[in-house]
């Protein structure tokens, strides 16, 4: 039956297209994204003529299985590995960890309170040092620490831009066998670089622009979450109740957290 014979040829893909992906992220390096783009070429054209193979009878269609499949391990291969070398185009280069750089962007996350400070991620807009533009990583996540800060710290919201000199670093972490692996975590939400907003007596201090109307989303959860913590006078029931209300987890303890994410999988 034709065709059921071209279903057999167009269904080879997937399994080929998981292969791809498989090989690919078993590279100890990248290749350059000509190669990739190749690759895709080579896909297509693999694909077309699986197709016209798959037509055929007397045992043709079994050939277009395995040129479909070949097709599509060029596919998956060759796509994960032009996003990882955009992603890794964008790094942020060895020469600017730990120096002082002016931003100027939004912020773009539900911000994270914790006992030293807040954590947030930072959609970059611009960045200079001494007056020279430089090329940063389009998304950062950024802290600013309580310890050695000088007067109150800033009031921080999602959708807000702000003018912060930062100090950042490539990401990195720390991973146990079957353990968090954050360095694929920072991978996996396009965050380009870490790092920490400079708060020190001699450092300029951080300059609100005013709110964008940018990542209503995560604006909204901060003004439920800051008006549950409002109506709530026990500090540990609103830490909960935002926590199951709109998932922000940075105003209840460990020992707790771990209690809520328990009653959830119940």
């Amino acid at each position: 039956m034709p065709g059921l014979n071209m279903a057999w040829v167009v269904l080879a893909v997937l399994p080929g297209w998981v292969l791809g992906v498989a090989l690919q992220l078993q590279q100890a390096a990248l290749w350059p994204m000509r190669v990739y783009a190749l690759g895709l070429l080579g896909a297509a054209a693999l694909g077309g003529l699986a197709l016209v193979v798959g037509r055929r009878g007397n045992g043709w269609p079994a050939i277009g299985v395995g040129i479909a499949l070949c097709a599509g391990a060029l596919a998956g291969g060759g796509l994960t590995g032009v996003r990882a070398a955009h992603f890794a185009a964008q790094a942020l280069p060895p020469a600017l960890e730990g120096i002082d750089i002016e931003v100027t962007g939004r912020v773009a996350s539900l911000p994270q309170r914790g006992a030293d400070g807040v954590r947030f991620e930072f959609a970059l807009e611009s960045a200079a040092r001494g007056g020279q533009a430089l090329r940063l990583p389009a998304l950062l996540q950024l802290g600013w620490y309580s310890r050695g800060a000088v007067g109150a710290g800033p009031v921080w919201r999602a959708g807000d831009r702000w003018r912060l000199t930062v100090r950042l670093r490539r990401p990195h972490g720390n991973s146990n066998p079957h353990g968090f692996d954050r360095e694929r975590w920072l991978w996996e939400n396009g965050i380009g670089a870490t790092g920490y907003v400079r708060n020190g007596p001699r450092d300029p201090r951080p300059v609100f622009l005013g709110a964008s109307g940018w990542h209503p989303v995560e604006a909204a959860r901060q003004a439920v979450s800051e008006r549950i913590h409002q109506r709530v006078d026990d500090a540990r029931s609103a830490g909960v109740l935002a926590a199951l209300v709109v998932g922000d987890q940075s105003a209840i303890d460990l020992e707790t957290n771990n209690k809520v994410v328990l009653w959830l999988s119940l």
